[in-house]
């Protein structure tokens, strides 16, 4: 008898996430050098200077145990978005809350709702769990289709996820169509709200998600240090919920979950609001300046609220860009072979962008 054959049959059929290869592998495998990496969303201005500072400052005590409570963190979070700290919970990442909730409230013959295209983790944290992924097609604009998600809630349903901005269209719903669908969705449903990249939206209407956690016990709003704050290689994240919920999350982490040099730099990258600033108005000028170059080169780009686009570039592109040392996110995985999903970066990583693919479509004969 094989280990496949005592392993769980839920465990065995995860398909595992399948995460880029490091860039500094890339370089030496194609032979170049200064690869621009636009495919894991990462802020390209790096860590706040504090964050740095807070790490040296920290590196000589990192034989002690982190603080497990992350009392610091919790602090400055309470007292920034004026809520009790019974409120939060903290995780390796957002991905590791939304492992919590799973081992929480999910099991064999339970449904989780979701939208896809969306986060390829939802269905590996769903089955991960023995639980059914219920995955509710985005509508004709690539937007959360909420009238046929809550019409896909019956009463298997356990958890629903939405994804706002939604990864990888960067695609929004706005306040009312949001409002209007918390409304109806039964009480002793969970529902979380992933809001990894809220930093980044434009949009005046943005949801109010927090103020539904106030309302309902049952929501939680899962946010991250990995987008804006430039802190992806830490892992930090965490989530927003009613006293109950949290608490019961609480009894599915693990102790000591935030390591202190993650802890640290999360607290310094936090009161950096320069940074952030910063960053978000480097992302708006870069969206706008791709939309406004790959419109022109005639195709199509979606409107987004993240730090990315969403770009119909045709199939094959992902290979002649990376021999330009140009590195994006192919979407084949998603159902979507002809588009490509690029993080907005700097001025100059975004114009090396633009002019390897614009190399590429002219040989092709592709440019309007």
């Amino acid at each position: 008898m094989s280990l496949r054959d005592r392993v769980k049959a839920h465990v065995a059929a995860v398909e595992p996430y399948q995460p880029g290869k490091p860039i500094e592998e890339l370089e030496r495998e194609l032979g170049i050098d200064e690869a621009v990496k636009l495919a894991s969303n990462e802020n390209p201005l790096g860590p706040s200077p504090r964050a740095v500072a807070a790490l040296h400052a920290q590196m000589e005590s990192v034989h002690l145990y982190p603080d497990g409570a992350c009392f610091e963190l919790r602090r400055v979070l309470s007292e920034s978005l004026s809520l009790p700290g019974d409120r939060l919970v903290f995780g390796c990442g957002s991905d590791e809350i939304l492992e919590l909730v799973a081992k929480a409230f999910v099991g064999e013959g339970d449904e989780v709702v979701y939208a896809w295209p969306s986060f390829a983790m939802y269905p590996i944290v769903v089955r991960g769990a023995g639980g059914t992924p219920v995955e509710v097609p985005l509508d004709g604009s690539l937007v959360h289709d909420l009238d046929a998600m809550a019409a896909a809630v019956n009463e298997k349903t356990q958890v629903v996820i939405l994804c706002n901005p939604n990864n990888p269209t960067g695609t929004s719903f706005g306040a009312e169509a949001f409002d209007r669908f918390v409304a109806t969705l039964p009480e002793d449903v969970v529902l979380v709200v992933d809001e990894a990249y809220c930093e980044y939206a434009r949009r005046d209407d943005f949801p109010d998600a927090l103020g539904w956690v106030a309302r309902r016990p049952a929501t939680l709003v899962l946010r991250t240090f990995s987008k804006i704050f430039g802190l992806a290689g830490l892992r930090v994240g965490y989530g927003i919920g009613g006293p109950e919920l949290i608490d019961l999350l609480e009894r599915a982490r693990h102790p000591f979950n935030v390591n202190r040099l993650a802890e640290a730099a999360a607290v310094a990258a936090w009161g950096d609001r320069e940074h952030v600033e910063r960053a978000r108005r480097v992302n708006a000028e870069g969206a706008d300046y791709l939309t406004r170059e790959l419109s022109g080169l005639g195709l199509e780009v979606w409107p987004t609220d993240a730090n990315f686009l969403l770009v119909r570039a045709g199939e094959g592109v992902y290979g002649p860009l990376l021999e330009q040392g140009i590195i994006v996110r192919p979407l084949t995985g998603f159902g979507m072979p002809d588009c490509i999903r690029v993080t907005i970066g700097t001025a100059e990583q975004n114009e090396r962008f633009v002019k390897a693919l614009r190399r590429i479509l002219e040989s092709r004969g592709g440019v309007r």
